[in-house]
């Protein structure tokens, strides 16, 4: 029960952490946020937006990190790293476009299949020389 209980909290803690996804879209556009903050900015808002996960939720316990974990660590880093007065003015801007759905980032969706059919090949690769 008191795992069950963690774990809820934690999704609560990640789903509100995600509503920032759509400040940090404005934010990593804003000719005022640092270089490196737009860096972190739009890796993660990339990641975020894409139609299909780096490691997918179909894997157990390992499938849910990036939505539990990995995404949540880098919205607190840029959210962190971008002055605090044009989060401020970006979070009206962000609700409407909330509203509106969130864009799909297909170029880092292409990405991560890419990954999984060069891995497929490699691991195929090695049990073919292995075992023929």
């Amino acid at each position: 029960m008191e795992q069950q209980n963690t774990l809820t909290k934690l999704k609560t803690y990640a789903r509100k952490l995600k509503q920032n996804l759509f400040v940090l879209y404005l934010s990593y556009k804003d000719n005022r946020v640092p270089w490196y903050a737009k860096l972190v900015a739009i890796c993660v808002v990339a990641y975020a937006f894409s139609p299909i996960d780096l490691i997918p939720d179909f894997i157990p316990v390992i499938g849910y990190l990036d939505d539990l974990i990995i995404v949540p660590l880098g919205i607190s880093l840029a959210l962190k790293l971008i002055p605090a007065y044009i989060i401020e003015e970006n979070k009206e801007k962000a609700e409407e476009i909330r509203k509106n759905g969130k864009p799909k980032n297909w170029f880092v969706a292409i990405l991560f299949i890419l990954i999984w059919l060069l891995l497929t090949l490699w691991i195929g690769k090695l049990l073919y020389g292995r075992f023929h």
